[in-house]
Formats: C-alpha cells, structure tokens, sequence
C-alpha cells in the first residue's frame, strides 16, 4: 500500500496519479485542499500536525495496510524575514512540515514494525541547504528532517523498515508557483539545463527506494545538479 500526505495538489497529486496508474493500491490524505476526485474514498481530510487527526484516519485504515511504501509529501510555506514574522505562521511550518511528518511516521511505524516491511521517504528542500532569504520556517522544517531520519533509521533498520529524504529542487509542480518570477530566473541560470527538474525523476526515485533493503538515513538531492 502507497500512502501519501498531501495527495490532493502538487507533487502529491501528481505521484497519487504515477502510483494508481502502475496499478498499485493508493490511500492519503488531504487538508486544506479538496481532492478533484475521490469516489473510491482513498483519501482522508486528515490535519496532520494534530496527532488525534492523525491516530483516528490510522486506525480507520490500518486493517488494510500491507508492504506500507509511507511519502510524507504534505507541507506548507511561510515567505517571510525572520524579524518581521508572524510568530503563529512561523510555528504553523513547523507543525505540519516537520511535527506532522513526525505524527504520521509515529503511529505507521508500529504496523511496520509488525509486518517486518516498511519503506519512509521524507520530502525535504535544496533551501535547507542554500541560503534563500524569508524562508526560515521552511528551511528550518526541512532541515529538522535530516536529524529525524537518521534517528529513525537507527531504530528500525532491524525491522526491514527503511527511511530516506529526498531533498528536492525546483519543479515545475508544487509550491513553483509561489517563487517570484524574478528569482525564478536567477534559479534557471544556476541550472545546467536551463530546465526546471521533472516531477518523474521523484516517483522514479521512490520505486528505487521502494526496491532497496541497504539505502537507508540518507538524503538523496533530486535538483538537476542546481548546487
């Protein structure tokens, strides 16, 4: 079973769609964005930083969970200078980027634990890396990350279970939209290309990961060669 949070827009949706057409079971969730369609009832309006959301769609699904492929895909930004923020949007980042990662990792991994079988793949951000300037609530949710898996990784290796980030460039997907055009720019300069990466090379990344036993803690940059 694939579950992905944050399936119903951007990356999210677009790997929903990848996954459902090589025929595999999907389920996820959803928050602020309704899916455009949902007849089979896959997806759960589910907010993933508050931990009994979270503990009530599990336990709604777990019966039917097997082979559990987990992508924490949802998140949220907050464009801001640090010393003009707004305490309560700066805080929101983290709660659903990094809190909500950790909510949902936290009440799967007992079910992989059991099974003997899990694979966990994180969606971290080059901008944990590369000095972008009023993104500190998202640099600092995706670089929480890093540590997370790690730790993760450690306690589970035992099991079969296996975690990884994928720290992503820049898509023509997603949260693109709200990169100025300007800086946009600039980003397309740095690229060798000259092209923004392909949302493909993601859902080829996770069927890698999905397939291997010994990738495991680690951050795989998925940028186009940007830095």
């Amino acid at each position: 079973m694939i579950v992905i949070t944050g399936a119903s827009r951007g990356i999210g949706s677009y790997l929903r769609e990848e996954f459902l057409k090589a025929g595999d079971p999907v389920c996820g969730t959803y928050n602020s964005t309704p899916p455009v369609s949902n007849e089979d009832g896959s997806l759960s309006k589910v907010d993933i930083s508050n931990f009994s959301d979270v503990d009530e769609w599990i336990n709604k699904i777990k019966y039917g969970l097997d082979r559990i492929t987990l992508v924490n895909c949802a998140g949220i930004n907050y464009n801001c200078l640090a010393h003009k923020a707004n305490l309560d949007d700066w805080r929101k980042v983290i709660d659903v980027n990094l809190v909500g990662t950790f909510n949902v990792t936290r009440k799967i991994l007992p079910i992989m634990r059991d099974k003997g079988f899990g694979r966990i793949i994180n969606f971290s951000s080059v901008v944990a890396q590369t000095p972008v300037a009023g993104a500190s609530a998202y640099a600092a949710s995706k670089a929480g990350l890093w540590g997370l898996t790690k730790s993760i990784a450690t306690e589970n290796a035992k099991k079969g279970i296996t975690i990884n980030n994928l720290n992503l460039g820049y898509f023509d997907i997603g949260m693109i939209d709200q990169v100025p055009l300007a800086y946009l720019e600039k980003i397309r300069e740095k690229i060798p290309t000259g092209k923004l990466c392909n949302p493909k090379e993601i859902y080829k990344t996770i069927r890698f990961l999905m397939e291997s036993n010994e990738i495991n803690g680690t951050s795989i940059d998925i940028n186009s060669a940007l830095f």
